[in-house]
């Protein structure tokens, strides 16, 4: 993600420390600028310096553990026939309302939308939220819990790659290595992978590796109007957008009738739609809010091992070194890249 970016991920907004990562540039949503006079303004840093951090760590804990159970029950809910298609309409019809809450909530009081701001909200709902969620959706019908948040996890790096495509910036050579680092792990969990699960681990990890690269593209793109916005407006009108773009691929794609699936995917979906979409975009940003975005973030790193867990207890998925070394690595490399950064 981009240094000047604030973004929360509803999808894939999957990624709790992706979010965390990009806020350092901006104050909290909703935070007052400290004016007045240089005791007030001391008084005020005073106790912001003194306030307790267990509760904004708990917060980025659960928001990212609850991101990462999205993978989980996506997992739970193929085990009952339904396609990528029907799911992902499901999961968006149910998060629709709380988002087009959220999107009305925080733009009380604010100028209305113009004609470019809506185009630009549609593109990046389209990109960020609707691709993204779709590609990791379909993805996960072939790869396991555990290899499709490692490779969600590679966000950052392709955040830094699309800067120097598009913006030119540099990149030196511990950053190189840090991305070495990441790439290493999650190909050591792929080649093992592959190697039980044939080939279709190759086609599920593609489409991953595309959700992430359309998320990536949208953290990117949208550090201006983040500003003009704000974060949780742009966030609840771009998911908005992506849950509507869902609903009406299904409508195109599938007859009514495909919406006649067993009563355990509605039930995922619900929860999916609440625990795993809305409610942690609320908590990662009220932990930003509490303990800043760099405890967030290095907090937010207990995704991928929360997911590797809930997929070893409830899905059954194996549990070997290979995933135990490509896990570290894939940790490593981003905890350097962020260092170095």
């Amino acid at each position: 993600m981009r240094d000047e970016t604030i973004a929360a991920d509803p999808s894939a907004l999957d990624e709790a420390p992706t979010l965390a990562a990009d806020a350092r540039a901006l104050p909290p949503e909703g935070a007052r600028p400290l004016l007045g006079r240089p005791g007030e303004r001391t008084a005020l840093l005073s106790a912001a310096a003194s306030a307790p951090m267990w509760p904004g760590i708990a917060l980025a804990v659960a928001g990212s553990i609850a991101f990462s159970g999205k993978a989980i029950i996506v997992k739970l809910a193929y085990r009952y026939g339904v396609d990528a298609v029907t799911l992902i309409a499901y999961r968006m019809l149910f998060a629709l309302p709380l988002f087009a809450l959220l999107a009305a909530r925080a733009g009380r009081g604010r100028p209305a939308l113009t004609a470019r701001d809506w185009i630009v909200v549609c593109g990046l709902g389209f990109s960020g939220y609707y691709l993204a969620s779709f590609l990791d959706f379909a993805g996960l019908a072939y790869v396991t819990a555990s290899l499709e948040r490692l490779i969600l996890y590679l966000n950052p790096t392709l955040v830094l790659a699309l800067g120097v495509l598009i913006f030119g910036r540099k990149v030196t050579g511990r950053q190189m290595i840090a991305l070495a680092v990441s790439y290493c792990g999650v190909l050591l969990v792929f080649g093992h992978e592959i190697s039980f699960r044939g080939t279709n681990t190759a086609l599920g990890a593609a489409l991953v590796f595309g959700s992430t690269v359309s998320y990536a593209i949208y953290l990117v793109a949208s550090g201006e109007e983040v500003r003009r916005l704000g974060a949780l407006r742009l966030t609840g009108l771009a998911t908005s957008v992506a849950c509507l773009f869902c609903i009406a691929q299904f409508l195109v794609l599938r007859p009514m009738s495909a919406l006649a699936v067993a009563p355990q995917v509605i039930w995922l979906s619900l929860l999916n739609a609440t625990l795993c979409t809305f409610a942690p975009v609320l908590m990662v940003m009220m932990a930003i809010e509490r303990v800043g975005a760099s405890v967030a973030a290095q907090t937010g790193m207990i995704g991928p091992l929360s997911t590797i867990l809930m997929g070893i207890v409830i899905l059954g998925e194996p549990f070997t070194g290979w995933i135990v070394a490509g896990t570290l690595l894939v940790l490593s490399g981003i905890w350097l890249l962020a260092k170095w950064r």
